[in-house]
């Protein structure tokens, strides 16, 4: 699978739920959003393993904004100390997803 590697700044999504996400950089979004077809699960979600300050774990790209939220897991932003406004270093790589 397409591995990936950018920097992003950490938002705050302070809706109903929030949350913690780094938006991808616009032109890996168009990249993506061309493997979308192929990667994607229920509600257009699409699956990553990704490594950030050492920490490696699994979640699901979705699509906001003309681009892909990457969700910032607690457990990881607390170990790396990851806040809104931070400039992260992110590794992610396309999955297939498990059906």
């Amino acid at each position: 699978m397409q591995t990936f590697s950018f920097e992003a700044d950490v938002i705050h999504w302070r809706g109903p739920s929030p949350y913690f996400f780094a938006p991808l950089p616009r032109e890996i979004a168009e990249e993506i959003r061309r493997l979308s077809k192929l990667l994607s699960y229920g509600w257009g979600m699409i699956p990553v393993d990704v490594m950030i300050g050492g920490m490696e774990f699994y979640t699901a790209l979705y699509a906001k904004d003309e681009t892909y939220y990457l969700p910032l897991k607690d457990a990881v932003r607390k170990k790396t100390g990851i806040t809104a406004g931070d400039r992260i270093s992110v590794e992610m790589t396309m999955r297939e997803p498990k059906r």
